[in-house]
């Protein structure tokens, strides 16, 4: 339960993988899925048991493979998985104040993943940042930057980034679990880095 392993699903052939961010996302998405005619891994962060807010009590269908532009932006793009979604949207708030306009797209599916929604935005800001709670190696945020780079390699003003989780054993401790996570204060950090260069 401490670590983020859905790379591993994502390489496994047939297989649809859903990370929700959002209460609203956690049950369409769970309805799409359980609609679909394959089989679908359906991911739930643990601190997304605890989040609030508004969800309709009618069924509706959040359609698999659909990003969601959470924020719109126009000096960077940042692609952030389940939790760090909200972390993104924290940091893009308080970047906001500074006059740094940052574009936060939640992928909600990581496979089949909508690389034209990303690209569109890349191409709109020409700087990519990935905040992923999984590993660097490997990971999701490695392949969305190479997707990136093989489509969109002209619009980019800079290299692309990633923020990660340290490649280590997730600790038992939650000052040391929170140490080896992004978050919005990394985050934050790390945009700032990226538009001054």
């Amino acid at each position: 339960h401490s670590g983020s392993f859905y790379s591993w699903y994502i390489n496994t052939p047939g297989l649809k993988v859903v990370v929700p961010s959002t209460p609203h996302d956690a049950k369409g998405l769970i309805i799409s899925a359980i609609r679909d005619d394959g089989p679908v891994i359906y991911l739930e962060h643990k601190l997304l048991l605890n989040a609030r807010g508004e969800v309709p009590e009618e069924p509706y269908a959040t359609p698999l493979g659909v990003a969601d532009v959470k924020r719109e932006g126009a000096d960077l793009t940042l692609v952030a998985t389940g939790a760090m979604v909200g972390f993104a949207l924290t940091a893009a708030g308080a970047l906001e104040k500074e006059g740094l306009s940052v574009e936060v797209i939640d992928p909600r599916t990581l496979m089949p993943y909508d690389g034209e929604t990303i690209l569109l935005s890349v191409r709109k800001t020409g700087r990519l940042l990935v905040v992923d709670e999984g590993f660097r190696y490997c990971g999701f945020g490695s392949e969305v930057i190479a997707f990136v780079v093989e489509n969109a390699m002209d619009a980019l003003r800079q290299r692309p980034r990633q923020l990660t989780t340290m490649h280590t054993t997730i600790p038992f401790s939650p000052p040391m679990e929170n140490y080896v996570f992004p978050n919005a204060d990394r985050i934050a950090d790390t945009v700032r880095t990226m538009l001054s260069a």
